[in-house]
């Protein structure tokens, strides 16, 4: 399966390290270019060629390496937050922790060691959903949309007369304040006769009442949007915090046209979701404030080996650690908070992480630059190279080192175990001087596997690990 994912990848790959390339060409820059692997290090764009299935979560990576150097903390929960996405994953010791059965890629494991991500569909552009029931609470995500305010910087004169129409009405039109936004010039092949007659309609950003006319074309679109052809935009947490005035990037009185029209919404009892658009503005941040505050919960009760095999979604939704979270004052006292700081990296980060650390008790960190971490983190990166091999005993006074040019045998396993790991040092050191370290440093991890028999140790199995690491020489 990893194979056949990384075949997958190449063609897609070589195309944007070509790019790179030739754009760093175009303008002169003798630098040798290097690329992020999945658990943090570096390694050179002809390695990443060969298996990009290597570069899996290495965005999420660099901004770990990006965090720890921005903020010199060692051991904290690093939660970086996107427009689509929220990735936390643990620092420990100054370096993220690596998931040990591998990077999931959708529902499918791989054998590529990449760092231990626990990642949510919550951003800044996250779609704003009325819950079913009767309260009609709020849910954020997982879809992304663009935010009015933003479509309303670039389109302003669609944006506002469609949104001040709307507002004559009570209730409001379906569809009203939801744009359909097309992301191909030509008409796609290979659409079915519904999809063609919805992305006929989208000559340019269109009222989402006039693309769509039917409830079957509503899932033509839909399938539009899977495909990537079509953004649909909306109000998000982004137009949220322009309202409330912690973000001015773009349209704020579409964002405040937007929200309102959203606040006339009815829940299940028939009253209004939100009495006007600051209100409602106040309702979505404090939503986003509870979700990313549970995704937390979640990884830190998933990394602390007292839960171990403990589930760590129902533990943060458990009565009595939501009690402790609300410092809880009764017959019962109860107070949880996290034991690490929080580092909140991404653009929009501090708009919104200063009440996230307030709710769990924890201190937040919000380093300077937060919102390019991720560059940072692909600045400050090592590389590092890894070669792998083993001893294994095949008989009384037989040990065969699998070493890189192919198996050997030797007569002890104290010399088996050190032609194994010189054999190793020279083969990742040559990998690491390839990629441009000068004087790589090297490492080596040992697994030794031994059973007592009659009071005497009796070797089994050894498994080696050496790593080579260190800045590359980037620029000539």
């Amino acid at each position: 399966l990893t194979a056949v994912l990384n075949a997958r990848l190449i063609g897609l790959i070589d195309r944007l390290i070509t790019a790179c390339e030739a754009h760093m060409a175009a303008r002169g820059i003798p630098g040798r270019l290097m690329v992020v692997r999945g658990d943090g290090a570096l390694i050179p764009a002809a390695l990443a060629r060969e298996k990009p299935i290597e570069t899996i979560l290495s965005g999420p990576a660099a901004s770990i390496a990006g965090a720890s150097w921005l903020t010199g903390q060692t051991d904290a929960l690093v939660s970086d937050i996107g427009g689509t996405t929220t990735d936390i994953c643990l620092l420990r010791a100054g370096r993220p922790a690596i998931d040990p059965d591998g990077a999931r890629v959708g529902p499918w494991r791989t054998m590529v060691e990449a760092v231990a991500m626990r990642t949510t569909g919550l951003g800044g552009d996250s779609e704003v959903h009325v819950e079913d029931g009767l309260d009609g609470g709020l849910r954020l995500g997982p879809r992304r949309l663009m935010p009015v305010s933003l479509l309303a910087r670039d389109h302003p004169a669609l944006v506002h007369a469609a949104l001040d129409a709307a507002l004559t009405s009570d209730p409001a039109p379906e569809g009203a304040g939801r744009f359909a936004v097309p992301l191909f010039h030509d008409l796609p092949a290979g659409l079915d006769p519904r999809e063609s007659a919805v992305a006929a309609r989208l000559a340019g950003p269109t009222g989402l009442a006039q693309a769509v006319r039917t409830r079957v074309e509503a899932a033509a679109l839909d399938r539009l949007v899977r495909r990537g052809l079509v953004l649909v935009a909306g109000i998000t947490p982004s137009d949220a915090a322009h309202v409330a005035g912690l973000l001015d990037a773009w349209d704020r009185p579409a964002a405040d046209k937007a929200l309102a029209l959203f606040a006339r919404r009815r829940n299940g009892r028939g009253d209004r979701i939100a009495a006007d658009a600051a209100a409602l503005a106040r309702a979505i941040i404090d939503r986003l404030t509870e979700q990313t505050a549970t995704c937390l919960l979640e990884a830190a009760f998933a990394e602390d080996a007292a839960f171990a095999g403990l589930d760590p979604v129902a533990l943060a939704r458990h009565r009595l650690v939501l009690a402790g979270i609300a410092g809880h004052r009764g017959t019962l006292r109860a107070d949880i908070g996290l034991g690490v700081p929080v580092i909140g990296l991404g653009a929009s980060a501090p708009a919104y992480y200063g009440a996230v650390g307030q709710r769990l008790n924890a201190r937040m960190i919000l380093p300077d630059h937060a919102g390019v971490a991720n560059a940072i983190g692909a600045v400050v990166g090592q590389v590092a190279m890894v070669a792998e091999g083993s001893v294994t005993a095949a008989g009384p006074g037989l040990f065969i080192a699998h070493l890189p040019g192919g198996p050997a045998r030797f007569a002890d396993s104290a010399t088996a175990l050190a032609a194994l790991e010189s054999a190793l040092s020279a083969d990742a050191g040559a990998r690491a001087a390839q990629a441009g370290v000068d004087h790589p440093r090297l490492t080596v991890d040992r697994d030794i596997r031994e059973v007592p028999v009659e009071g005497q140790p009796m070797f089994i199995e050894a498994r080696l690990r050496v790593t080579a690491g260190g800045r590359a020489r980037i620029a000539h």
